[in-house]
């Protein structure tokens, strides 16, 4: 009974760490995290975009900003479908 009850202990010390709150993490930090780096590909995919009309990029350069840029923007758009589901799924729920 009491190596049981030590290794439960260790285990419980052991398992803590994980279920511990990340400094300066959590949801709001990744979609913050998120938001921004979306913004940041939309800025390169303008500035890219920009150089190449005045004739100052690469036409592989420009092809692949778009590809990023369809990326993000399709990634975005399937979060935000997910998001608007399952908020709806919360307003069907009985009370």
């Amino acid at each position: 009974m009491e190596i049981k009850s030590l290794n439960a202990i260790q285990n419980y010390t052991s398992a803590k760490p994980a279920t511990d709150p990340v400094e300066g993490g959590g949801i709001g930090g990744t979609l913050r995290d998120t938001a921004i780096d979306f913004a940041k590909t939309m800025a390169q995919a303008e500035e890219t975009a920009k150089a190449a009309m005045v004739g100052d990029a690469d036409p592989h350069a420009l092809v692949q900003a778009l590809a990023q840029t369809e990326l993000a923007v399709e990634t975005a758009v399937t979060v935000r479908n997910r998001v608007v589901e399952a908020y709806q799924e919360i307003l069907r729920m009985p009370v």
